[in-house]
């Protein structure tokens, strides 16, 4: 009787191979008339062949960057003013959907985008709608109202209503093209999302539904897409995956393997899924109480300690680092702080201050 909760989830969702070709006929159906496509650069001569039957598309901005740069979503909020646009077509990984979203939200109001990144201008609730076709299957960011962004050095995670996409075209075919590395990045990405979606102080049924699920879609077929980028069922269960697991952590947010993360990418250069990756078996280990046994038991597993196992092999499998001393010279004081103040941290079910995370990245020197 006590159990309570909110749920909330506009985006449409098109679902299934070959989606990505009928996008003429999505944006006609959203009404959208005049779009701005943003994309990655080896994605530029795909959208430009497809632009020729979608006349709906008036412009491309391909110069998106892996950690995605503010400059980029201020050239894109420029072309999209330049061009009347009253959408914004997203097709990549998630540094082109990111950038999108803020240059959609901070195209509708005007203001210069270093302002809305500092929070001297306030991101309208109006905003430019946004389709997103994600490239790979990992991000999540496809159905969230999350952007991270940085200016230099400095990265933040945005969590704003302004962001959230009017619609999402996921096309598993898509995902054929993204190498080994890059497929163990993304996945363990997309099982980071599920698993602290699943295990955040916030988590809720619902979420915790979507979260089982995509972890059992992981397990099951990360592997298998590694090994054969071809294989259409893996692919296809991998992107499902990816979305499920955006659904999963985008009410709860994410947890401490998240707030890990960035320092690990901002101080010694890891991508995004392999530093959540980086610690994602140690939190597993640590957060084993969290209704883990339940959650192992619904996905096929034995239990936390099998999962733990089965992340940092399929780590070692993908050629991902996995030991301080593979990153440098390691600050692990400045490590251990700046993880601990990230605010992601609070949403641990086991409270870990500076002590205990230097403890945990001591094991992992």
């Amino acid at each position: 009787m006590g159990l309570e909760f909110i749920y909330s989830q506009p985006v449409k969702i098109y679902f299934g191979a070959g989606k990505f070709e009928l996008l003429g006929q999505i944006l006609k159906e959203l009404g959208l008339r005049r779009c701005v496509a943003v994309c990655d650069p080896f994605l530029s001569p795909r959208l430009d062949a497809l632009r020729e039957t979608i006349p709906a598309i008036v412009g491309v901005y391909a110069d998106v960057q892996p950690n995605p740069q503010l400059s980029g979503a201020a050239a894109t909020a420029a072309l999209i003013r330049e061009r009347e646009a009253d959408g914004v077509v997203a097709v990549g990984g998630g540094s082109t959907l990111d950038t999108a979203k803020f240059a959609a939200a901070i195209a509708y109001n005007g203001g210069e985008a270093l302002d809305y990144f500092r929070g001297n201008l306030v991101f309208p609730l109006e905003h430019i709608p946004v389709v997103t076709v994600p490239s790979t299957a990992g991000t999540g960011s496809e159905v969230t109202q999350v952007s991270v962004m940085s200016h230099g050095t400095e990265k933040k995670t945005i969590n704003h209503p302004a962001f959230m996409p009017r619609a999402a075209v996921v096309d598993p075919l898509l995902t054929r093209s993204v190498p080994p590395r890059a497929t163990m990045n993304t996945g363990l990405d997309a099982l980071a999302h599920a698993l602290e979606g699943y295990w955040s102080r916030n988590h809720q049924p619902i979420s915790d539904l979507m979260a089982v699920e995509a972890v059992r879609l992981v397990m099951e077929n990360l592997e298998a897409a590694w090994r054969d980028g071809t294989n259409p069922e893996a692919r296809a269960s991998m992107s499902l995956a990816a979305l499920l697991g955006g659904l999963a952590f985008a009410l709860p947010k994410t947890a401490g393997s998240h707030a890990c993360s960035y320092p690990l990418s901002e101080d010694y250069g890891l991508p995004h899924g392999e530093a959540c990756a980086f610690t994602l078996d140690s939190f597993v280990r640590i957060n084993a109480d969290a209704r883990l046994e339940e959650l192992c038991r619904r996905a096929g597993l034995r239990g936390a300690e099998e999962l733990a196992e089965r992340i940092a092999a399929l780590k070692k499998l993908g050629g991902l680092r996995t030991r301080l001393a593979e990153l440098g010279q390691v600050d692990l004081d400045k490590l251990a702080h700046d993880s601990a103040v990230h605010p992601l941290m609070k949403n641990n079910p086991v409270p870990m201050d500076e002590a205990a995370l230097r403890r945990m990245f001591a094991r992992l020197a």
